[in-house]
């Protein structure tokens, strides 16, 4: 799981980091607003710790583009606000979960493995999208109860694509996440894209021309007889 920490305060971003990364998280540390920006416009995130007392700005502000751009990227509030206005309004702006500051890492550490459980683990461990069926953990795929063999690459973006889902996910985010080496050649990853459609059916994934690919709840009927 690739996570987001947006920390302005040193000793505490470091302690954070260090836990979160000896539980299996990824860990991209950033301290100002403008950071965090660039830090999701580049790179694809998993969930979101985020402060609000950071040096540029609100962290709200950031949490109120999230819900336009990313709306089902969960984010955790983490702040020293711990007033009931404070709270109520982090969660009214769409926060998925707020905790007040100081706290235990341990707990933090619960809150974000549940709020992962929720979001992401919709049919016990695996991701579904009608009948397509991912497991992560198990790095197995299945269409309609059976089960597809699929290379590194083609797991890799039907992984990526369904975390994601009704949400499309730029050609250069794909080759920078999932091509080896972040290969951007001209067709590497239309090749390994058109491989995939081949192996769980065409319908499932969507092109947008010049912009990239989703993956959609409710997927185009299928074209197969």
């Amino acid at each position: 799981m690739n996570l987001l920490l947006v920390e302005d305060d040193l000793e505490l971003g470091d302690g954070i980091r260090l836990a979160l990364s000896g539980q299996g998280f990824r860990v991209c540390w950033v301290r100002r607003l403008q950071d965090a920006r660039t830090r999701l416009e580049d790179a694809l995130h998993d969930v979101v710790v985020l402060d609000l007392g950071l040096p540029d700005g609100d962290g709200l502000a950031l949490l109120s583009d999230l819900r336009q751009g990313q709306p089902r990227l969960p984010v955790l509030i983490l702040s020293a606000r711990d007033g009931l206005n404070d709270r109520l309004r982090g969660l009214d702006n769409g926060a998925d979960d707020y905790l007040v500051k100081p706290f235990a890492l341990a707990e933090l550490v619960a809150r974000l493995q549940a709020l992962v459980r929720r979001t992401y683990r919709t049919a016990g461990s695996a991701l579904v999208v009608g009948g397509l069926s991912v497991d992560e953990a198990a790095r197995r795929v299945q269409v309609d109860g059976a089960t597809v063999e699929l290379s590194r690459c083609e797991f890799d973006l039907v992984s990526l694509l369904i975390k994601r889902r009704d949400h499309v996910v730029s050609r250069r985010l794909l080759e920078e996440q999932v091509l080896p080496g972040g290969l951007q050649s001209s067709n590497s990853l239309d090749v390994h894209m058109s491989n995939l459609r081949k192996k769980i059916g065409s319908h499932y994934i969507r092109t947008v021309r010049g912009v990239g690919y989703a993956i959609e709840t409710v997927p185009a009927p299928s074209a197969r007889p």
